[in-house]
């Protein structure tokens, strides 16, 4: 009898060329998915030795690169060579105590850096110096563990947002003179641990957004205008809020959870959220951690093609 391992998650990259998936087998699958036919596989990329909760892709710029971040503590960098099945293990940070739940890069604009969260209560950010030099930075993030990162836009300085076990979501700013990161600002709200943030893209309008989720059914928008930073609930959710993930516009919202419903929000002219969509009964991977979800329908529905590999 065959054994069923849990996809945790699937990325497709910024051309839509290929499709990255992890599991609970620890292996990390890419597909090629071109043609819109059914997606081919490629490469299996082995390196971690436990499940693997995350992938990301770096923006093009830096060539094809994809992040995998994983229980077994570590965080891991491949690149593409110049055959679709020739990848290259070019960064491996070893360094956390803990499962490595969560992974982002930072906006291109400020070079390959990439960031992760720990549940060993420290975030840590790894900057590509050379392919073959990199430098790490840990930061004491949060109490029982750090679930979840998101960089900010590239239009102020480098700034990113974290999501906790000690329920807070915290703002991070790298201090360019003592070369640090500071806390910048600590937003309280959640009753449960966070389990995501998605800084929004830029609006034009002047301002910052984040959304976060959480154990406590809770989904909250965060907005900055000026230093100030207001909250605004969204409806109460009736399960555990696994994901936020934001639209490139940075105006639609989606959400999904414990239920296996995805739906969709966006800001009214009054400051109101609502929801204009929603799919009940989506099949989700087995969140472990509960973080790690498909992010998109796209992917979704390439991922539930894979169901029989």
């Amino acid at each position: 009898m065959a054994t069923a391992y849990f996809k945790h998650d699937a990325q497709t990259d910024a051309y839509g060329l290929y499709l990255a998936t992890c599991s609970s087998d620890k292996k990390v699958k890419v597909f090629d998915i071109s043609d819109n036919k059914k997606p081919l596989l490629i490469k299996t990329l082995e390196g971690h030795e436990g499940p693997v909760w995350q992938v990301a892709w770096a923006h093009p710029t830096f060539g094809t690169i994809l992040a995998t971040c994983s229980y077994d503590k570590t965080v891991i960098v491949w690149k593409k060579g110049p055959t679709p099945d020739d990848w290259t293990n070019i960064f491996t940070y070893k360094e956390h105590t803990s499962s490595v739940n969560s992974i982002n890069w930072a906006p291109h604009e400020f070079g390959l850096i990439l960031a992760a969260g720990s549940s060993d209560m420290t975030a840590s950010v790894h900057t590509c110096i050379t392919e073959t030099r990199w430098e790490s930075v840990k930061i004491e993030a949060h109490n029982v563990g750090c679930n979840a990162v998101s960089w900010a836009p590239a239009l102020q300085n480098r700034r990113f947002v974290t999501g906790g076990c000690d329920n807070l979501v915290k703002i991070w700013k790298l201090d360019e003179e003592a070369h640090k990161w500071i806390n910048e600002h600590t937003l309280e709200g959640h009753t449960d641990w966070v389990r995501d943030v998605a800084w929004a893209p830029c609006l034009g309008q002047g301002r910052n957004i984040i959304a976060s989720c959480g154990q406590d059914c809770r989904v909250i928008i965060w907005t900055q205008e000026r230093d100030q930073w207001r909250r605004k609930e969204l409806s109460r959710f009736r399960d555990v809020v696994w994901l936020v993930s934001w639209a490139i516009t940075g105006n639609v919202l989606a959400v999904s959870g414990g239920d296996n419903n995805v739906s969709l929000w966006t800001e009214r002219e009054n400051g109101e959220w609502d929801t204009f969509s929603e799919v009940n009964n989506v099949p989700m991977p087995q969140p472990l951690p509960p973080t790690s979800l498909v992010r998109s329908s796209h992917q979704l529905a390439a991922a539930k093609q894979l169901d029989a590999d």
